[in-house]
């Protein structure tokens, strides 16, 4: 390798503080900057879904995105191998999602749950909300957050999606 080569990697060492034990203010400020656009790169990589739709396989995946992406700004660990495991963190869950998408209900289930029904033709499902711990008031808020009138006994269904929301569906 030529002196220009090692002259920048210097020189990026310099800048992002590579191998020092303290960051100063600068340091940090620009590897927050690095990290901001990185981590942007890499949700468009990963089509935004890992902080949409918020299933657990979401949330997980995000904390730790977040804790990875985290530990490169403060220094806490080695800039670029930490900047390769927020990519390769991005890159499981695609590849977990399209296994999910691809191989139906088992993967999709285990990833991110599966729906299940708490009032069905008005009537409240209590060993499925006991199961889930949804209490009726819960049940309540949603009928009221469909900006329906809130009368469980026209409640056609009322779902506990994947994503923790409960969908609500009147009789006509």
């Amino acid at each position: 390798m030529d002196a220009r080569f090692w002259g920048m990697m210097e020189l990026l060492d310099t800048i992002l503080g590579i191998g020092v034990e303290k960051l100063n203010w600068w340091q940090m400020g620009l590897r927050a900057v690095i990290v901001f656009f990185v981590g942007l790169l890499y949700i468009r990589v990963a089509n935004k879904r890992i902080f949409g739709r918020h299933s657990a396989f979401d949330i997980v995946l995000g904390v730790m995105f977040g804790s990875i992406m985290s530990r490169a700004i403060t220094g806490n660990s080695p800039f670029f191998p930490t900047l390769v495991a927020g990519l390769v963190l991005i890159l499981l869950h695609r590849l977990l999602a399209a296994a999910a998408y691809r191989t139906g209900s088992g993967v999709s289930n285990f990833l991110k749950g599966h729906t299940v029904t708490l009032v069905r033709n008005g009537e409240l499902q209590r060993e499925v909300m006991q199961a889930h711990n949804i209490t009726e008031n819960d049940i309540h808020e949603a009928i009221r957050s469909s900006g329906k009138p809130e009368e469980l006994e026209k409640v056609k269904s009322a779902c506990l999606e994947r994503s923790g929301s409960i969908s609500v569906v009147m009789e006509d």
